[in-house]
């Protein structure tokens, strides 16, 4: 038997060149070694308030996205968060089992909560359960996180635990952290000593995959150097230069050492032309897939329909455990 990894990403802001050498790219390479699942956690979209019509149109956008990647909607279970109900149902039992001394401890609630003064909700404190939720009803054995989500995970463990104690063992697989191949960090091109994010209010530290060829090669060209003119990998003293080697080394397979001897004797100018040629033929074919599905939305919606009920079906056997373990009464057909 194939083990369980689940992954997800929040339905904000735009996916990232960051986005597809870090996590997405690795995805394909688990969907012939795993029993993948992979989801749009467009419920965790809502600790922020959005705007209904952009919402709808980003979880098709990145539905369609992750097709376009490359990832087999045949060989992984593919959904919307939203689109199975029991996500928020377990949520809510895990949520009376996690106490608040637990969450107050969560670093990303508190770096959340100053970032949105004036919507300091629920959500954005317990949504930690909800992942729980999502990982626990899937029997995941291995999650993919950064080191952001970490201590999320950790929570998730503790939550297990908690019902282990409360109720009945044996019931969810305990989870465990997926340590797959290093993957290059891409840090932001105007601020490279912070990571690259699809949540950056400004649009000129990140490069979108579904982005026009124009806009990359203009982003690129006006990312963030360094003082000095030559062309070397320094993260310390060179973090500018050092992230698009990066880039450039992540994309095309050359090794860094490779690059700082192809660049010898040359400018920054000439690194960043080159780079962004690279990155505009990477993203070609990922383009074109993308403008021909996002077109068809009744073919999305049959590949979201068929994702919510292969995943559906795994979830509901999970909770009819839960149910009966915790004394609930499961309705009868």
């Amino acid at each position: 038997m194939k083990k369980t990894i689940l992954s997800g990403s929040t339905v904000t802001g735009d996916l990232t060149l960051g986005n597809y050498i870090g996590a997405i790219h690795n995805w394909k390479q688990l969907q012939d070694q795993y029993d993948c699942l992979y989801f749009l956690a467009d419920l965790h979209a809502l600790t922020t308030t959005q705007d209904p019509s952009v919402l709808k149109n980003r979880i098709y956008s990145f539905f369609a996205q992750y097709l376009a990647l490359g990832l087999d909607p045949k060989k992984n279970v593919i959904f919307v968060q939203s689109h199975v109900h029991e996500h928020t149902e377990l949520n809510w039992i895990l949520t009376c089992l996690t106490p608040m001394g637990y969450l107050n401890r969560m670093t990303q609630f508190k770096e959340k909560a100053e970032k949105n003064i004036k919507n300091i909700n629920a959500g954005l404190f317990t949504y930690p359960v909800l992942m729980a939720a999502d990982i626990l009803l899937y029997q995941a054995d291995l999650v993919p996180v950064g080191e952001d989500q970490r201590q999320h995970l950790e929570l998730c463990r503790d939550i297990v635990g908690f019902f282990e104690r409360a109720y009945q063992k044996d019931i969810f697989k305990m989870p465990e952290a997926h340590i797959g191949k290093v993957g290059a960090r891409i840090m932001s091109l105007q601020d490279p000593l912070k990571k690259m994010s699809k949540s950056d209010d400004n649009e000129k530290n990140f490069v979108s995959i579904i982005e026009d060829p124009k806009k990359i090669e203009k982003k690129i060209k006006s990312a963030a150097t360094d003082s000095g003119t030559e062309i070397q990998f320094d993260e310390e003293n060179k973090p500018g230069v050092s992230n698009l080697l990066t880039l450039y080394s992540a994309l095309t397979g050359r090794t860094i050492s490779e690059l700082e001897q192809a660049y010898v004797g040359k400018m920054y100018g000439h690194l960043k032309v080159d780079l962004a040629e690279v990155v505009i033929e990477t993203l070609k074919p990922v383009r074109a897939q993308y403008d021909d599905l996002i077109k068809n939305q009744d073919y999305l919606d049959e590949l979201m329909k068929s994702g919510a009920e292969r995943a559906q079906a795994r979830a509901q056997k999970t909770l009819a455990q839960v149910y009966q373990a915790i004394g609930l009464v499961a309705r009868k057909n």
